[in-house]
Formats: structure tokens, C-alpha cells, sequence
């Protein structure tokens, strides 16, 4: 066929019948696991897959808001599994009507569960019986643990399917139910779990709960935390203004109920209520303890109410320095932080992920209970009234001065979409989905990032200096900026919370692209501050992307080699090396893939040694994992003078300059063994003595078992001494393995150009494209925000008013900070 010809389509004749063979009647485990999105969202994006720990904890929850349960616990295994276990009632094991045990039937059929009905729980965030039997679905492998009338129950499963009964495993005294699952790879892109994303829910779950103890734990990173909060969502409410200052000090707290339609059924509501010296509305809605992230009638009662209040208030009170403004519901919003939770009965939800809450009867409940709460608090609050009004009427003013300034810039031809800035080089494609721009810093990078790129669809703008810091700046003065409108107009989006359309994106790759400097990484943090509080949905909907440049370029003759960071230079070296030579250990020869392993694990230790050097004295830390070989199993049973001649061994080949040295032991006074023994180590640096205490606290830390794993890495070339074999058959005896990767190391230097980048702009358009631009070769961070809480506290923290959450910040991450650029 030629490349011309087009096949024709095929004739009825051809085409199958449709009958009844054409319908296809999906069973429990199939349905899901053939269309998991319907059920717990993308699978893809890592949506769904966290979204699985979500509806395990949402039944311990709705065990908490029964009354039965008092602690959640979550652990992130090393085997990418996760556990989920409470001290509620347990889940049933007696045999169901259906011949099955109750337990089974709970994990194995859909809309199976104890929620149908107002018996077992009055409101909870399950409603359709599908959460974790779906869980149960999308799983390799399933263990359910049940405490439950005095005995321990447990039974396994795979991919859904249950492969042993339920096994009394012994009495206890406790009470609970604990789902550990592997997700499945198969139906998983990615089954990986991030600590942050499921931190933030389970911190919302701790505020929304109060009195209940949530903790989380990843035993893969040595990461652990504990949420407990008497107060609830005063305290969320109370968290999230933390880096800000409050116009109310004390947070309006307004709980009610109110009966929904004919029946007996309530809608409990709690509101808490806070207004900031911020420009961002904030306002976290919940459901039966299920987060929405679309809002739904509530949120649209309670908005109703907060305008309805607020402007009677204003037209009662400040009718004269009201005067002509105009003022609207986004003003009240201004600065506003609240959380609004509410628990009913039967709630709707607009799909199963429950992101929007549309049961009608919620706005006329919340709307009532808020109204009346909230012109209460305005008559017995003047002076925190008078804040808050002040604080709206300066947002009006500041609005109509935007609304003034965007006419202004749009009869100049600016954030109309009319015209594209100059300084933009736009790309010849018109799909917005398969172009991107470039935000590159300064003039002489975007020139060359113009020359080089691939006009098709690559588009450049280059921004001159700092832009803006929007975290505090208002809307008008933002738009007066001369950098910010023209980034708004080459986006196309529009800006502001009645133009801003994300829809409307013309590119939807917006790539960073900044030096790898102070005045780069600055200009990057603010762009980033820009798009997460004035274009937030770009980001969540992944459009935002960082370049990540070579740092290196090393080159041997004409053959040139660009290298992302340290590590990719270090790989580089090691590759040369072993292409050059062969090496024996005490154990015979060592494979050049083994040799490779070990040499990079020996960069890994080096470096994170290094790091560590900021709180401990290195040279100690690294003679007790390669020379004592101490953790925290043994720590216990040490033997003192064992101790002190390993350290002297090591010492003398690899820190002689140490010598001597002193080891002794200290025993907690006054019967306090919360810290147990500790271990001194004196060394003596410069006649000056230097102290590192050693306790199970180190030893049992993610850093410390680090080195000890990285130390297993280089143990695996073998035992010293080596010998270097090169090419021309020289032959080179070296005593230890610091020696032999430094040997290498050397060796794979010479004749090797090494080339540092520091800016963009040291590279030519070629190079540029080359190693950053061109789709096939470049790397891009795509930028996430996992957890929206934690992310607007750092922006608050680090780009706000407030000097004092700088300053913790610092204090905070100091010891952790190297290669400090100043």
C-alpha cells in the first residue's frame, strides 16, 4: 500500500454482531479493578493511590466519631506497604447470613458495610460500603488484623481475593482493627507513598476530631508524626494564621445544628473564623470529616451568611466612610481563614471522591446557624469588629484602584490578549497543549535560549530582575508592575478572581529556567510564590515546571559531556575508571558492575558525612561505622575496651592526626533512663577537645543507618588490600578502599576538562538546547503541591511581613544547610 492509499472501512458484514454476547456483566472485584477511576480517582498522578489510605482511615475515623475509638495510627513500610489500625470496636468476624464470615464480606462485596442505616453510625464519611472492599481490590496482598472480644483474629488476602480463613491467633487484652496492603503495581503507575500528602490529611482529620491521637510514621525515611488537638478546628484555624496577624485574636467559633427538611435528621455544623493582614481568602470545607476541596452548599451558605452580616454590619456602623464605595462579598473574603465542617446524616456528594457536597438542604442550615452566630459576635466585639470592617473597606478601595489600573493597562493593548509582549518570542504551534514557554532570567540567557530552542513550539520570555513579591502586595500595586502584567498577558489567563481562566493557558508547560545562584534560585521562589497565590489552578493542574541545567560539562579531546549535579559527575568519573583498569581484593577479583556499586556508595557516604559534619565531629561518626561497626542493636552490649581499640585502629590508618583519645561512659543521674547510656568520644583538634556523645538517639536516627547501609555498599568490593591492574599492566597495591576510589578518581581526571556552570549564560544556544531545552535529553521538575496547608505556610514563612517565622526558619534548617552561596 502506498503511503497515499487509505485503508477503506470495513462493511456490516465484516463488523461483530451486536448481542447479547456484546454485554459484558462485570463481577465485584473485576468491575473495579477493570475501572478503578470511577472509584478512588487517577491512577496515574498518584490521586488514587493515596486516596486508598484515605478510605481505610475514614472508617477509623467514623469509629472515632461514634465514640469508640480514640487513636489512628498509619505506617509507610520499607516494602511499600502501608498499615492502618485503630483501638475502635473491630471489625465484626462472626459468620454473615451469607455463609461468609462478616470481615470477609466487608472486603470482598461492594456496598457491603455498616453505614446503610443510622444503627451502627449516626454520620460518617463512608456512605456507599465501597472503600475498602475497592482497597481490598486494587491490593497485591491484603492483612486484616481484628481485636475483637478478647481474641486476635486475622486473615489474609490477594488482589481481592481472600487465600486463608480467619485464624485465631491468640487472646488479647486490646481492642482495634489493623489493614495492612501492598497497592498493586500493575493497576499503580507509581506506588510510591509521599509522608507530606498524607500528613496534611491526617493533620485535618486531628483538628476535625478533637481529642483524637493520630500518628504517622515512615519507616522508610525514619519520619514520624503525632497530631492531638483539644481545641479543633479553633486550633486549624489558629495553624494556619500562625505566620500572619490576626485582626481577631481569638477566632469566632459558631457551633449549632439544625434540622434538615421533614425528618428527624440534623446538620451539625462547627465553624471557625479568623480574618489576617493577608490578601488570600482561605477556607477549608469538610464533610462528615471528608475534606471537599470543591466547597458545595455549604461553603455557598456560609458565604451567603458571612456577606449578608457583614454588610448590614457596615451599612449600621461605618455608613460614612462607606460613602460611594462599592462594596462586594470578595472584599469580606480578603484576608478571611476558616474552616467549616459540618456532619449529617445520608450526605450527596457529586461523585464517589466526594470533593463537592451537594445535598440542598445544608446552605439553608449553615446559612442560618452562621447569621445568627456571626451578628452576635459583630454587636459584642466592637473593637475587633472595627478591625475587620477597616480591613474591608481597604480591600474595596484597593479593588475599585485594580479594576482602574487593569482598564488602564488594557487600553494600552496589556492583558487583553490583543497583543503578546514584546520581549515574548512566541512559538508557531496554536495547541496550548503541546507548547511551552520558557521563563528564563535576563537578557543575555533568554537571547540565547531564543537562538537555541525549537520555535515550533518552545516560546521565550525573558524577565528582567526580581519580579515582585506578591505575597505583600496588593492586586493593584501587583498589576503596576511592569514584568508581572507582562508574564499575565503572554500566559493569556487573565488575573484576579473574576478574569483568571486556566482554561485559557496558551502554553501548558510554563517552565522556570533561572541560574543555579543565590539571584537565581530567588527569582525562581518568587515567580513560584506568583503562581501558587495569583494562578494556583496552573499548578494543580501540573502545568508548572522547573528546568534543571547541567552543572558540569567535562570534556577529553572533542568529546563533550554535560552532567546534572554532583552525583551524575561522580558516576562520569567512576564509568572512565573502570574502563581503564580491573582491581583485585583480598577476596579475588571484583566484578566491574560490584566495583561501580561500591565506588558510588563510597561518594554517598563522603558526601552525606560531609553534611553531617555541621552536628557531629565526622571524623568519630565515621570510625564507629567502619571501624567499631556500631548500631543500635548492639549499643547495649558493648564492650568498652573492644570499643577503644577499634577506634584506635581506625584512627591510626585514617585519622592519625586525632590521636590520642579518650572513650567513657555516662550513666543517667537520679534513675532517668529516658536517654539511656551514653557513650563520650574526646578527641583532641587544634589543642582544643572535642566531644561527641553517642546514644541509641543516633544510632537508631535515618542518617546514622544511612552510613550504615551506604558502609555495606563499598564493603561488597571486597576486603583490603587492593590491587589496581590498568591497562598497560602496571600494577598499584592500595591498603583501603579510600585509596583505591581516589586512585580511580585521579586517574579518570587526567586529560579531563571539568567546566562548572554557574549561569544560564555561559552557555551557547548549541549547549543550551543540548542539555536543557531539547524534549529528549533535558530533566523537568514538575511542580506539585502536596500539601496545601504546609505549602501556604512556607509561602506566609518565608516571603511575608513577618521577620520572626524567618528567623525560626533559619534557626531551624541551619545544620542541614551546605554549599551556602554567599
Amino acid at each position: 500500500m502506498s503511503e497515499n492509499e487509505t485503508s477503506a472501512p470495513a462493511s456490516n458484514s465484516e463488523a461483530p454482531e451486536y448481542g447479547a454476547s456484546s454485554i459484558k456483566a462485570l463481577e465485584n472485584r473485576e468491575a473495579v479493578r477493570h475501572r478503578p477511576g470511577m472509584y478512588i480517582g487517577d491512577t496515574d498522578d498518584g490521586t488514587g493511590l493515596h486516596h486508598m489510605v484515605y478510605e481505610v482511615v475514614d472508617n477509623s475515623v467514623d469509629e472515632a466519631l461514634a465514640g469508640h475509638c480514640d487513636k489512628v495510627t498509619v505506617i509507610l513500610h520499607h516494602d511499600g506497604s502501608v498499615t492502618v489500625g485503630d483501638n475502635g470496636r473491630g471489625i465484626p468476624v462472626e459468620m454473615h447470613e451469607t455463609g461468609r464470615p462478616t470481615c470477609e464480606v466487608i472486603l470482598c462485596v461492594l456496598h457491603a458495610g455498616g453505614k446503610f442505616d443510622q444503627n451502627a453510625y449516626k454520620v460518617s464519611g463512608g456512605l456507599h460500603g465501597v472503600g475498602v472492599s475497592v482497597v481490598n481490590f486494587l491490593s497485591k496482598k491484603l492483612t486484616l488484623e481484628v481485636k475483637r472480644g478478647g481474641t486476635h483474629y486475622r486473615q489474609e488476602y490477594a488482589a481481592g481475593e481472600p487465600v486463608s480463613e480467619v485464624i485465631e491467633v491468640g487472646p488479647t487484652d486490646e481492642k482495634g482493627t489493623s489493614i495492612r496492603f501492598l497497592p498493586d503495581d500493575t493497576i499503580f503507575s507509581d506506588v510510591e507513598f509521599h509522608f507530606d500528602i498524607l500528613a496534611q490529611r491526617l493533620r485535618e482529620q486531628a483538628f476535625l476530631n478533637k481529642g483524637v491521637r493520630i500518628h504517622i510514621e515512615d519507616e522508610r525515611r525514619d519520619k514520624k508524626h503525632e497530631f492531638y488537638y483539644e481545641d479543633g478546628i479553633k486550633e486549624f484555624v489558629q495553624h494556619l494564621n500562625k505566620s500572619r496577624t490576626a485582626l481577631n485574636p481569638e477566632p469566632i467559633y459558631i457551633q449549632g445544628s439544625r434540622p434538615m427538611g421533614e425528618g428527624p435528621a440534623e446538620c451539625h455544623m462547627d465553624i471557625a473564623i479568623q480574618w489576617n493582614d493577608s490578601y488570600q481568602e482561605t477556607v477549608y470545607c469538610f464533610t462528615n470529616n471528608i475534606k471537599n476541596p470543591d466547597g458545595g452548599t455549604h461553603l455557598a451558605g456560609f458565604r451567603t451568611a458571612l456577606t449578608r452580616t457583614v454588610n448590614g454590619y457596615l451599612q449600621r456602623e461605618f455608613a460614612k466612610q462607606i460613602g460611594k464605595t462599592n462594596i462586594g462579598g470578595e472584599d469580606m473574603r480578603e484576608g478571611l481563614c476558616a474552616v467549616i465542617s459540618v456532619k449529617l446524616p445520608d450526605p450527596k456528594f457529586s461523585s464517589q471522591t466526594k470533593h463537592k457536597l451537594v445535598s440542598s438542604d445544608v446552605k439553608g442550615c449553615v446559612e442560618s446557624v452562621v447569621q445568627d452566630r456571626l451578628s452576635d459576635w459583630f454587636a459584642e466585639n466592637p473593637n475587633w469588629a472595627k478591625q475587620v470592617c477597616g480591613k474591608v473597606l481597604e480591600a474595596a478601595r484597593a479593588r475599585e484602584a485594580a479594576r482602574k489600573a487593569r482598564e488602564l493597562t488594557r487600553r494600552k493593548g496589556v492583558l487583553d490578549g490583543m497583543g503578546l509582549p514584546g520581549k515574548l518570542a512566541d512559538c508557531q504551534e496554536k495547541d496550548p497543549a503541546v507548547s511551552e514557554i520558557y521563563i528564563v532570567e535576563g537578557d543575555s540567557a533568554g537571547g540565547s535560549a531564543k537562538s537555541g530552542r525549537d520555535r515550533r513550539f518552545q516560546a521565550i520570555l525573558p524577565l528582567r530582575g526580581k519580579i515582585l513579591n506578591v505575597e505583600k502586595a496588593r492586586f493593584d500595586k501587583m498589576l503596576s508592575s511592569q514584568e508581572i502584567t507582562t508574564l499575565i498577558t503572554a500566559l493569556g489567563t487573565g488575573i484576579g478572581p473574576d478574569e483568571f481562566n486556566a482554561q485559557k493557558a496558551r502554553y501548558h508547560k510554563i517552565i522556570l529556567m533561572t541560574d543555579a545562584d543565590v539571584d537565581g534560585s530567588h527569582i525562581r521562589t518568587l515567580l513560584l510564590t506568583f503562581f501558587y497565590r495569583q494562578m494556583r489552578d496552573l499548578v494543580e493542574r501540573g502545568y508548572l515546571y522547573i528546568a534543571q541545567p547541567p552543572l558540569y560539562k567535562v570534556a577529553r579531546g572533542k568529546k563533550e559531556t554535560y552532567l546534572k549535579d554532583d552525583a551524575a559527575l561522580e558516576k562520569h568519573l567512576i564509568d572512565l575508571a573502570i574502563a581503564a583498569a580491573s582491581v583485585q581484593s583480598q577476596d579475588g577479583d571484583v566484578d566491574s558492575s560490584v566495583l561501580r556499586n561500591a565506588g558510588l556508595g563510597y561518594y554517598a557516604y563522603k558526601r552525606l558525612l560531609a553534611r553531617l559534619a555541621q552536628r557531629y565531629e565526622k571524623r568519630v561518626l565515621d570510625a564507629l561505622v567502619r571501624g567499631v561497626e556500631m548500631d543500635v542493636d548492639n549499643f547495649d552490649s558493648l564492650d568498652l575496651d573492644d570499643v577503644k581499640a577499634k577506634l584506635a585502629e581506625h584512627f591510626a590508618v585514617f585519622s592519625p592526626e586525632v590521636l590520642p583519645f579518650t572513650v567513657e561512659t555516662k550513666v543517667p543521674e537520679n534513675g532517668d533512663d529516658s536517654v539511656g547510656t551514653q557513650l563520650l568520644i574526646t578527641i583532641t583538634h587544634n589543642g582544643a577537645p572535642i566531644v561527641t556523645v553517642v546514644d541509641k538517639g543516633v544510632l537508631a536516627g535515618a542518617d546514622y543507618r544511612e552510613l550504615v547501609r551506604l558502609n555495606e555498599r563499598m564493603k561488597s568490593a571486597g576486603h583490603a588490600p587492593y590491587k589496581l591492574v590498568k591497562k598497560n599492566g602496571n600494577i598499584e597495591d592500595l591498603a583501603t578502599i579510600d585509596a583505591l576510589i581516589q586512585k580511580l578518581d585521579d586517574d579518570a581526571r587526567k586529560g579531563l576538562t571539568v567546566q562548572r556552570y554557574k549561569g544560564l549564560g555561559e552557555m551557547n544556544p548549541e549547549q543550551l538546547w543540548e542539555t536543557t531545552m531539547d524534549p529528549e535529553n533535558r530533566s523537568l521538575l514538575q511542580v506539585r503541591v502536596e500539601d496545601a496547608v504546609e505549602a501556604d505556610e512556607v509561602f506566609s514563612d518565608l516571603m511575608g511581613d513577618e521577620v520572626e517565622p524567618r528567623r525560626l526558619f533559619i534557626e531551624r534548617t541551619a545544620l542541614d544547610t551546605v554549599n551556602l552561596d554567599i
